[in-house]
């Protein structure tokens, strides 16, 4: 039997996900970043994603990495102590995080004056 002119459409990439372990979203892998507790015991932040040891995922917000050292989550999650020396090095990196800004919300009554002034200039 001869082929139809049709095209079959390719099935989308899988993309793996992965759950913060601060504010507990799932996002891509690639959207956290990854901190892992390597064979020896150190705990360091794994850019490549590809070191070899546990991981735990964090956003890359700086609420969510105040949060998991805080709380100890990470420490949870990667079943260690962190010592002093890893602890150092992951509060340089958190040092780095930009602040967070909270977008504004818009209220009601500044919607409702929109509205309002896109009523009159039409």
């Amino acid at each position: 039997m001869a082929k139809t002119g049709t095209a079959q459409m390719k099935r989308p990439k899988h993309l793996p996900l992965r759950t913060c372990v601060a504010c507990r979203e799932t996002k891509t892998k690639r959207e956290l970043l990854r901190v892992v507790r390597t064979p020896d015991g150190h705990v360091l932040i794994d850019a490549t994603g590809k070191k070899s040891g546990r991981g735990a995922y964090l956003c890359a917000r700086l609420s969510c990495w105040q949060k998991a050292l805080k709380e100890k989550r990470l420490e949870h999650e990667l079943e260690v102590e962190i010592s002093a020396e890893d602890r150092a090095g992951l509060d340089a990196f958190v040092a780095t995080l930009p602040e967070e800004t909270p977008a504004p919300a818009p209220t009601k009554a500044s919607r409702g004056q929109s509205r309002t002034q896109n009523t009159v200039q039409q």
